[in-house]
């Protein structure tokens, strides 16, 4: 795979769902300055509504929103035989050990703390996402 550089990641359709504009917002401009198509939800019933439709390569997910939390909305996603293997980023600002295994517990393949970099955002697209044919 090549390097998380700008360009490399063109095609992938990539899901933040996230309450906070801010993070929305701050993710969207990565991801699209790397060439990813980006889909934002602001909750995880959004979020359930849009993938369907969509069909994301990856899904980066906030743990804490209201109506519906994360690990909710992950366990929902991983449940549907459809997207049982799309790739489930968890995203918080807590970096505890429960936090992680519980965000595993749900099928989720990796965690981010947040505030996230550039970086770190699109090292995790290209680690996980599959590439488009």
């Amino acid at each position: 795979m090549s390097e998380a550089g700008s360009g490399s990641l063109n095609g992938i359709k990539v899901m933040v769902v996230d309450d906070s504009n801010t993070i929305r917002k701050s993710a969207e401009i990565f991801l699209l300055q790397a060439g990813c198509q980006v889909l934002l939800a602001e909750d995880g019933f959004d979020a359930l509504a849009k993938i369907a439709d969509h069909q994301p390569d990856i899904v980066f997910c906030d743990i804490m929103m209201p109506r519906l939390d994360g690990y909710q909305t992950c366990s929902l996603i991983k449940k549907n035989p459809h997207f049982s293997r799309t790739p489930v980023i968890m995203l918080s600002s807590k970096d505890g050990l429960f936090d992680r295994a519980r965000g595993r517990m749900v099928g989720s393949e990796e965690y981010l703390t947040k505030p996230f970099t550039k970086d770190a955002l699109l090292k995790a697209v290209a680690h996980h996402a599959r590439m488009p044919a």
